[in-house]
């Protein structure tokens, strides 16, 4: 089983900055001026669950995405970089919300089922 964790994906640094679990409205503004009314019908940055406004490809995303992923683990074999040992991996996890690693882990992919039309 595969999911797709949207709420890390939502607070992501690298998307919205350092500071993700701080509100900063000024965030979807550009030029010190409003880009887009919220009141009217520009939706972008709403969550996923945001009631009668919720995005109607919600589902349709995340089965294209764990389509996606099952497919990127199929078509390849995975292993750990210069052959170190699985016992030398640090599982430490970080402290948050979620369950996340300390460290990143490097895989090296190597093709193992050749991709059609590539």
């Amino acid at each position: 089983m595969m999911l797709v964790n949207v709420w890390a994906i939502g607070r992501d640094t690298a998307n919205w900055g350092p500071n993700v679990e701080e509100f900063r409205p000024e965030r979807f503004e550009e030029a010190g001026t409003v880009a887009l009314d919220f009141r009217g019908t520009n939706f972008e940055f709403l969550p996923f669950g945001a009631g009668r406004r919720m995005c109607p490809g919600l589902t349709f995303g995340l089965a294209v995405m764990e389509l996606a992923l099952a497919s990127i683990v199929f078509h390849f074999d995975w292993e750990l970089p210069q052959g170190t040992p699985p016992v030398k991996l640090d599982m430490t996890e970080a402290f948050g919300l979620t369950a996340k690693r300390k460290t990143d882990l490097w895989l090296r992919a190597t093709l193992r089922v050749p991709i059609p039309n590539l």
